[in-house]
């Protein structure tokens, strides 16, 4: 029997509460919108200009570090972010050459802790300068390490920008002068994954069938269909591609155009002429002004070049205040390290002739974990929801149960 008011219904809560709502599970609670992808480059190749500027092995783990936990926090579930793994087995490999090369080819670097002798090849004298085998150092091995982990930091953070820039979202936030560049950029990024799809599946049909599917008889049977396919999909894009009126160019004047490819020739010498001086340790005076003037005059007639290109474009990434944390965050990291490059040269350098053990400096430390900042800011991964079983129909009525086979 109910009772009145304020009393308790049958399940035991008082008849006026409201009962609490089912937990919201991860996937359909509110996530942060996408930041633009540029952002994840910009953080990206920071992160690794900052590991041009030392070869203190402690503060490029550090660096590495870093961009493992932040693609760790913000990698998306998508196919195209599964590829940090590929450039961090790429680094390995780089870094195993390097030390590879160090001990086949030697080194001009003296060194006074011999390890092994390897028996030595003579060489003509056109060749002088380069020597296969002979005497392996410490010193020459610890300079090949510290080369190798520069690179290996290098591929590590790009790999990082692969992992979190969607490809496609990028190709769009182009410029309208790079239109043409981007849409063969994605026919480039699409081809071999659908070629790759299309022989797994022809292999499994023909093992379905009994076939054989390898050796040189079902390389043949399997690579006319797919040649095929990709032809009907080449002629099938073409005809897409001129409907929607790629190539079309508007008309603008001549001065227009000249000045277009003056200032984006003149801004890419520059970005290159820039980046050398960065890379380098004679040009740190010269390298920041001649690139930021080069970005400047590059994006001026990348600018101006878009007046060539009539297209909207539907629904664009906003550069927003987290994005602008986010490369903010990776500029000051190799900010602060080009600072300490010239403030503390033993420190960010560490010497191989004499011999001595690295130390981590503190505050250039602190200042490269300034990069983890996108993984408080940035999108958090939304995880694929649980699938619900389907209900179970009841049983037509007179109908007999059979019993399942354990």
């Amino acid at each position: 029997m109910a009772g009145g008011r304020g009393g308790t219904r049958s399940g035991g809560g008082p008849v006026g509460a409201i009962a609490p709502g089912p937990a919201v599970p991860d996937a359909e609670r509110p996530v942060r919108d996408p930041l633009h992808p540029g952002a994840w480059w910009v953080w990206a190749l920071a992160l690794g200009t900052a590991a041009t500027r030392t070869t203190n092995p402690l503060l490029l783990a550090l660096l590495a570090v870093t961009s493992a936990y932040v693609v760790a926090a913000c990698r998306p579930d998508a196919p195209w972010a599964r590829s940090y793994g590929a450039f961090v087995k790429l680094a390995l490999a780089v870094l195993v050459i390097r030390l590879f090369f160090a001990v086949a080819l030697g080194s001009p670097i003296p060194g006074t802790h011999v390890l092994v002798t390897l028996p030595e090849v003579a060489l003509p004298d056109w060749a002088q300068g380069i020597r296969l085998g002979g005497r392996v150092t410490a010193e020459t091995l610890v300079r090949a390490l510290y080369e190798g982990l520069k690179l290996a930091t290098l591929l590590i953070c790009v790999g990082a920008a692969n992992s979190l820039a969607n490809p496609a979202r990028l190709l769009k936030s182009l410029p309208g002068a790079l239109y043409e560049m981007g849409v063969a950029v994605v026919v480039a990024l699409t081809y071999a994954p659908h070629l790759i799809a299309d022989v797994q599946r022809l292999r499994a049909a023909r093992r379905l069938r009994g076939r054989p599917d390898r050796g040189l008889r079902g390389l043949v049977q399997v690579g006319l269909p797919v040649l095929e396919g990709a032809l009907e999909r080449s002629v099938a894009l073409a005809a897409a591609m001129d409907a929607r009126g790629y190539g079309r160019t508007a008309d603008v004047p001549d001065r227009v155009r000249r000045t277009t490819a003056a200032l984006t020739l003149g801004g890419l010498l520059g970005v290159c002429a820039g980046t050398y001086g960065l890379l380098t340790a004679a040009g740190g005076t010269y390298g920041l002004p001649v690139l930021l003037a080069g970005l400047a005059a590059a994006l001026a007639g990348l600018r101006l070049g878009g007046r060539r290109s009539p297209r909207t474009r539907y629904r664009p990434d906003r550069w927003g205040p987290r994005a602008w944390l986010v490369a903010g965050s990776g500029a000051a990291v190799a900010a602060l390290l080009t600072l300490a490059a010239s403030r503390e040269p033993a420190a960010l350098n560490p010497g191989v002739v004499p011999l001595v053990a690295p130390t981590l400096p503190l505050w250039p430390a602190a200042a490269v974990l300034l990069g983890l900042l996108p993984a408080f800011v940035g999108p958090a991964p939304r995880k694929p929801a649980p699938r619900k079983p389907a209900p179970r129909k009841p049983a037509p009525r007179g109908a007999v149960a059979r019993e399942e086979p354990s």
